[in-house]
């Protein structure tokens, strides 16, 4: 048979994407041969099943595509190759990393909204839905599990999906002590030492890393030391215990500001004169512990729980004068726990898992004024804010014939946010609010072919406003009463395997209605929150790997989406209904090209596109498409029994010029935050084994 491709890019690329399906469907699949995969077990999805078996969206990216070359500093190094994420701000390390999954996150000024963070496994989401993502150590990062779409039914508030990242553990493995050291061009420099190995019944690994940074424009240095550590003890051959340990410390991560259009053409390394002026940016200080335990035969099933606790120091100054100095103390504790049992009823195979997750934060916030020159006039805000939630949620697989399971899911949530005002001289803000929330979902998989599986599923979240997105734009403080949590509902169908015996693939096509849309704005110079009354959205995910050879592997990943407002009345009485939501492109497109050998040496290059954004509501500024090529060389060394690693890598390596970051909806037009120009960096590491 025979396709006639649009003449489109992009519609060719679909075109493309059809032609294949069609082909897979109508191949004569009974002797195309069965593919030999790695066997991938996916834990992120609370019932732990092989990648095969999961009908949901999934993506898992190995240690190689984390590290080979890699500055890793921020998770965009490593997701770019998940379809249906767009990934903003890695270069303002004051605002953090903005990470969006099917549109969802793309609002948030700084931290991650909308998607649920682990680490290890512990989580990094607060109760009122916010994380943080600057403690995340990727130079011990062994895997991260992406979820693509809502996760309500597995980890409650949260409308996007779910980021895992895990690090390596040690287990099984001899002693290795690694030193690894990276510099580069603005002021950039890096040193990283790690160790990890096994003894017996002990594994354990450690990780230190220094970075010291000078950033590409003015006002956006960052000095940062991170320590990641983890001790585990085999009990028994079925139950284990695994001590971890995350500490950050920013000594200052400084924010240059959005810029005007005119500004970024006069200069788009300058940074706006109040972030100059007031030395905008952070410091930061946290602190993590926590313990996991695992027992694999309790029962008849297997037990999973961990517990944490986390501190927080934070301080903060925003780039404008006035209400603009915030800092904070943070507790941030709680606890997990999941069982898994296999059953049998009504003749069929079952199995399932149930659990319960609780967790409380507790910030002791203080907020002070600041005039032009930097000096602090009066406390505009004293208060301790506080958040509980609990969640109780059970999933089930039905194996209803040899090739075709059933999964259903349901989950129960109740987030009490609550506010003791302790600065009663501009009135009393106190106040609580308590959302009582069920998520439900269902799915289907079949595998159609030893090398083919096909799933659907549809699925209901949701995401309450965090305490900034509480934050009362009359200026009256406490809870904003007008605003409430965003409600979702989903439906997905995607399939997976191997088209050609070294051609893997990966597409999903889904369509997602959101209520009460959690949508910012700015008002003198800080960012608001109302909600639009309903948006959509609807697009296409392709990913594809094909092993060229035993040594190239090329990737591509493609999404297409449209996320729009379908009905939105705005709080001064602008109609955005059927406008494109800000921040987010058309299409994104990432290519690779991975050259690796044996002895461990690479070339590796990398494409990344983005199509245009809206800038805002009004959809009355765009900012442009980019196409953004990297590249990295690494080689390895054996001498006098010490392994040699070193690594050169080009990012940007056409020089063009781009937004690392847009500020969705920024007063006076100070929408843009420009990328880096070409940038040259190199790295040595040494591992004594």
């Amino acid at each position: 048979m025979s396709c006639r491709l649009p003449v489109s890019f992009f519609s060719g690329a679909t075109g493309l994407f059809l032609c294949s399906v069609t082909a897979m469907t109508f191949a004569d699949t009974a002797s195309s041969p069965g593919a030999t995969l790695a066997p991938v077990v996916i834990e992120t999805t609370r019932l732990s099943r092989s990648l095969d078996d999961t009908p949901l969206a999934v993506t898992r990216i190995e240690r190689a595509d984390i590290a080979d070359g890699q500055p890793q500093l921020q998770l965009a190094e490593s997701l770019g190759r998940v379809p249906g994420l767009y990934l903003q701000n890695s270069h303002n390390f004051a605002q953090g990393q903005r990470i969006s999954a099917r549109g969802f996150g793309a609002r948030a000024p700084f931290g991650i909204r909308g998607l649920r963070i682990l680490y290890d496994g512990i989580p990094e989401t607060l109760p009122d839905g916010q994380s943080q993502v600057d403690a995340l150590d990727l130079d011990s990062a062994a895997s991260i599990n992406v979820i693509r779409g809502p996760a309500s039914v597995q980890y409650g508030n949260a409308s996007g999906g779910v980021i895992d990242v895990r690090s390596v553990d040690g287990r099984d493995a001899p002693y290795t002590a690694t030193v690894r050291g990276e510099a580069g061009e603005y002021g950039y420099r890096k040193l990283n030492a790690r160790l990890a190995g096994s003894d017996g019944s002990f594994h354990h690994q450690v990780s230190l890393t220094e970075l010291d940074y000078d950033g590409y424009r003015q006002q956006s240095a960052v000095r940062q030391r991170r320590l990641n550590a983890g001790v585990g003890l085999a009990l028994t051959d079925q139950r284990s215990l695994t001590l971890l340990l995350n500490a950050l410390d920013t000594d200052t991560a400084q924010d240059p500001g959005g810029l005007t259009r005119q500004q970024v053409r006069d200069n788009r390394r300058q940074a706006v004169a109040n972030a100059i002026n007031l030395d905008a940016g952070q410091a930061v200080r946290q602190q993590r512990v926590g313990l996991r335990y695992e027992d694999s035969a309790l029962l008849g099933g297997s037990l999973s729980g961990h517990t944490f606790f986390t501190r927080r120091e934070f301080v903060q100054q925003l780039p404008f004068p006035g209400s603009s100095l915030v800092s904070y103390d943070r507790n941030f504790y709680g606890a997990g726990i999941d069982y898994t049992r296999e059953a049998s009823l009504l003749g069929l195979a079952h199995r399932y898992v149930l659990g319960a997750d609780i967790a409380r934060q507790e910030d002791d916030r203080l907020r002070r004024n600041v005039n032009p020159a930097g000096e602090v006039t009066a406390i505009s805000g004293d208060a301790l804010q506080t958040g509980t939630s609990t969640g109780f949620f059970l999933q089930s697989d039905s194996a209803l014939t040899e090739t075709l399971t059933l999964t259903l899911g349901a989950r129960a949530d109740r987030v009490r946010l609550a506010i003791d005002d302790r600065l009663t001289t501009n009135g009393d803000d106190s106040g609580s609010r308590t959302f009582d929330e069920y998520s439900y979902g269902a799915g289907l998989l079949w595998h159609a072919h030893v090398d083919h599986q096909l799933y659907a599923n549809v699925g209901t979240a949701f995401e309450t406003p965090t305490f900034t997105e509480f934050a009362n734009p009359d200026g009256s403080g406490g809870f904003n009463p007008d605003i409430s949590p965003q409600k979702t509902r989903s439906a997905e169908t995607g399939a997976r395997g191997m088209l050609l015996p070294r051609l893997r693939y990966d597409v999903a096509l889904f369509a997602i209605r959101v209520r009460d849309e959690i949508t910012p704005f700015e008002q003198d110079g800080r960012t608001f929150y109302e909600n639009a009354a309903r948006t959509e959205r609807q697009g296409l995910e392709l990913a594809l790997i094909h092993a060229t050879t035993a040594r190239l592997q090329l990737t591509a990943a493609w999404t297409w989406a449209s996320y729009r407002f379908d009905d939105f009345l705005d709080r001064n009485g602008n109609d955005f209904s059927h406008r494109r939501l800000p921040g987010l492109p058309r299409h994104t497109l990432f290519t690779e090209a991975a050259w690796r050998h044996e002895g461990g040496h690479f070339v590796i290059m990398d494409s990344r596109f983005a199509s245009d954004i809206e800038t805002n509501n009004a959809n009355d500024e765009r900012a442009g498409s980019h196409a953004v090529v990297n590249t990295r060389i690494g080689r390895q060394w054996a001498v006098r029994g010490q392994r040699l690693d070193t690594h050169l890598g080009i990012n940007n390596v056409f020089n063009r010029d781009y937004f690392s970051n847009i500020r969705i909806n920024a007063s006076n037009g100070q929408y843009y935050e420009p990328a880096p120009d070409r940038m040259i960096y190199a790295g040595l590491s040494v591992t004594l084994p």
